[in-house]
């Protein structure tokens, strides 16, 4: 059996008006979240996606998201980080791997995401055809410390494990 392990990370700033609007949102884990603020960014700004693809690309020792899609490439521009998530696990699998796990932390002040957790988890699944309980998503504060804690942005850790058959 082939193991590997991927670790990912990302991080987005918030923009610097609130909006009134009562349609703003963010994008984490493929899941509107109502906010006041958006996440500036090339694509979505889907951080637990593109932590969640770090993590897949490193785990098959393929460099990184911003190696595969680019932000200087316009066909990334304002894409749903699904299709992304997407086309990594259709290299992995090219690669003979499959997701056994991922466990995913986001660090975020606001908004509260526990009432999104599940959303996000089962919309992460379809995207990789795995069962929810192979997704794990913690949500946490930083205690009002650093960026996240003054509400500039929201970052996100993942982990998982790949497995598949050696030739």
């Amino acid at each position: 059996m082939n193991i590997r392990i991927g670790h990912g990370y990302d991080v987005h700033r918030f923009s610097a008006e609130v909006s009134a609007e009562s349609n703003c949102y963010i994008v984490l884990g493929g899941t509107k979240i109502p906010h006041d603020r958006r996440l500036l960014a090339h694509s979505d700004g889907d951080v637990v996606i593109h932590a969640l693809c770090d993590a897949i690309l490193g785990g098959m020792g393929t460099g990184d998201i911003g190696s595969h899609f680019p932000d200087t490439d316009e066909r990334y521009r304002n894409i749903d980080s699904g299709d992304l998530l997407s086309k990594v696990v259709e290299m992995a699998r090219q690669n003979g791997l499959e997701l056994i796990n991922a466990d995913i932390t986001v660090v975020a002040q606001a908004p509260k995401l526990s009432p999104y957790r599940d959303a996000m988890r089962e919309k992460l699944s379809n995207l990789i055809s795995v069962d929810k309980t192979c997704i794990n998503i913690k949500a946490t504060t930083s205690e009002g410390l650093g960026f996240a804690g003054r509400q500039e942005g929201i970052a996100t850790y993942a982990v998982i494990l790949l497995g598949g058959r050696c030739e």
